[in-house]
């Protein structure tokens, strides 16, 4: 599915170059839920930028779904997004002014979906996420969970490929951080492929490979079962 070769990364910091990745090669099939772990400023969230198209190597090769994405334009790259990707987040990025209904509605609408598909779609992802009794709730009007849910509804409602989020359970207490691996680990075993940023030990342990970055390199890479 999703296959980067020697991607590295500069940015110029202070008029000095910093080296944010260097010759980092991950190979993700179809299904994985891969864990990238590793201390804060080691690349995390750069190599999963430049895997959501949100970001773009400065060196490497990129392959999405069988094509040569290294070096396309930022339409095509919109595009992938749109259609492929489903991103969360740590800080949930949900829009204060839309209901819940809205929010996980709004990738849909991007895409152009008819208004009667796109309500079909949403109550029944509401119905899975346990929060029919919030469609016309406000995020605010929300715990830090219910929010996090509402963000998972969002990333999943266009049926993307691919998952990407970034420390998903960052801002949210033990018991709400389990209920969301558990949401993550049920659309891991329907099929979807999840690459996730994360801190916690216990998070990782919902996936079934771990990269550990150190200095913007692989370090080590493990398998294990869940």
């Amino acid at each position: 599915m999703l296959h980067i070769t020697n991607i590295q990364k500069k940015y110029q910091l202070e008029g000095r170059e910093h080296l944010a990745l260097a010759n980092v090669s991950i190979h993700v099939q179809k299904g994985d839920f891969v864990a990238i772990m590793g201390q804060s400023g080691c690349g995390k969230s750069t190599l999963l930028n430049i895997m959501g198209f949100l970001d773009t190597a400065t060196k490497g090769e990129m392959m999405f779904l069988g094509e040569d994405v290294s070096l396309i334009s930022e339409k095509k790259r919109a595009e992938i997004r749109k259609k492929h990707i489903g991103f969360i987040f740590q800080s949930f990025n949900l829009i204060d002014e839309l209901t819940i209904f809205e929010n996980i509605e709004l990738p849909l609408t991007y895409l152009n979906i008819d208004r009667k598909e796109r309500k079909k779609r949403v109550l029944e992802v509401l119905e899975e996420l346990s929060l029919t009794h919030r469609t016309d709730f406000f995020p605010q009007q929300l715990s830090g969970g219910q929010q996090q849910k509402v963000a998972i509804g969002r990333a999943i409602i266009a049926k993307p490929a691919l998952i990407l989020a970034d420390e998903p359970t960052g801002n949210l207490d033990s018991k709400n951080s389990q209920i969301i691996m558990q949401l993550l680990q049920k659309l891991n075993e329907n099929g979807t492929t999840i690459i996730m940023v994360t801190h916690s030990a216990q998070d990782a342990g919902y996936a079934s490979r771990i990269i550990r970055l150190f200095d913007g390199q692989i370090v080590s890479e493990k398998f294990q079962e869940t």
